[in-house]
């Protein structure tokens, strides 16, 4: 009789426990997609070390420097989970806290007047001047919320490219920046968008709509387009702002071997791009099955497959290619978000480090296309 009733409990959960894996509700609501073809790293994405070469500067207790911004005089400005904007010396010494948003800034660049326009994942696009006080710009784009504030570039005739990564899953609702930016992959349901701030009218527009997890963007070297990484897609896009393709959007780069997350435009006509993490071969194979990545996520997070730390920085030419490809596969630095190249080194940025990565670019073997 025991025995009996020991088994009926033990059936009644596992009843409990199929039923919650099938019926639970879950934030997400995945659409079906084939991911690209992963070519891992091999050929021009060939594991190495070259990472391992960079210096690190503490940012005295805080930690996120998502991305870098260098002012004219060679001062560091790098962003923490904290809320803060830090400034260190251009020798990446005497770490201050410059400015505080209140939010989580992410992406950040220099307008004409010295102002750094600054992504706020909380808290929309911001400005700070260069006393650090901080102003809104914008939180809102055609009538929707800026949910998912990114990542920002600058152009030369003061125009403002930034990106929102998701209009359905923000950071604030969803317990922080990294698990929004994971509902928003497993649900790849194309809610990120390219947008456009004009400072004369005050305003943004959507450029590009559609995007799964809209992140990076930087502005071209003679200002005719725009390019915005799409993570969840494992590729660059590129958006024309100028010439007969205005308006019209294209693959700038595809098939991807990890998640991009920052870019920023480089030295001597080249981009840099920032891979937070190698794809999941897990997500890729559940791609096509939306229902079984919503079993997946009724699944508890502590069984949730793990971002894998490999740090990974590429660098490409106008056309697309791959010139230089730096890798840390044993992740000490890990989680690579940014780099920003000046003529000697390229500061990278890490979205859980508490450090900020500067490596000399006299170790970099860049390649001809």
């Amino acid at each position: 009789m025991v025995r009996k009733s020991v088994t009926m409990g033990c059936l009644f959960v596992v009843v409990l426990a199929v039923v919650y894996l099938l019926v639970w509700p879950v934030p997400i609501d995945p659409v079906a997609w084939q991911p690209p073809h992963d070519p891992g790293y091999t050929g021009v994405f060939s594991l190495n070390k070259a990472l391992t070469a960079m210096e690190t500067f503490s940012l005295g207790g805080r930690h996120g420097p998502e991305d870098v911004a260098v002012d004219d005089a060679g001062r560091i400005y790098v962003p923490t989970h904290e809320g803060e904007i830090l400034r260190l010396s251009p020798d990446g010494s005497r770490p201050e806290v410059w400015a505080n948003t209140g939010g989580r800034p992410l992406g950040m660049d220099f307008d004409n007047n010295g102002n750094l326009v600054v992504a706020d994942a909380f808290l929309g696009l911001l400005s700070v001047d260069p006393t650090g006080r901080v102003t809104t710009l914008a939180t809102i784009a055609d009538g929707i919320s800026i949910l998912y504030a990114d990542d920002v570039d600058v152009a030369r005739d003061g125009m403002v490219y930034f990106s929102d990564a998701s209009t359905k899953f923000g950071p604030r609702e969803s317990g922080g920046t990294l698990e929004a930016s994971l509902l928003d992959l497993m649900e790849h349901g194309g809610h990120g968008r390219l947008l456009e701030y004009d400072p004369r009218f005050r305003t943004a527009v959507t450029l590009v709509k559609g995007l799964n997890f809209a992140n990076g963007v930087a502005v071209s070297h003679d200002q005719t387009y725009v390019l915005v990484n799409e993570t969840g897609s494992y590729r660059v896009i590129r958006y024309w702002i100028k010439g007969p393709k205005q308006g019209q959007s294209e693959p700038f780069i595809e098939g991807l071997p990890a998640f991009p997350d920052n870019i920023s435009t480089g030295l001597d006509d080249r981009f840099w791009i920032a891979m937070v993490t190698p794809r999941n071969p897990l997500l890729d194979r559940l791609g096509p099955y939306p229902f079984l990545r919503k079993v997946v996520q009724r699944i508890p997070k502590c069984l949730h497959p793990k971002p894998v730390v490999h740090g990974h920085v590429i660098a490409v030419n106008t056309r697309g290619q791959v010139v230089a490809n730096l890798q840390d596969p044993d992740g000490a630095f890990p989680m690579t978000t940014g780099v920003v190249e000046t003529g000697g080194s390229l500061y990278i940025g890490s979205l859980v480090a508490p450090a900020l990565g500067r490596l000399d670019k006299g170790a970099i073997s860049f390649t001809t296309q």
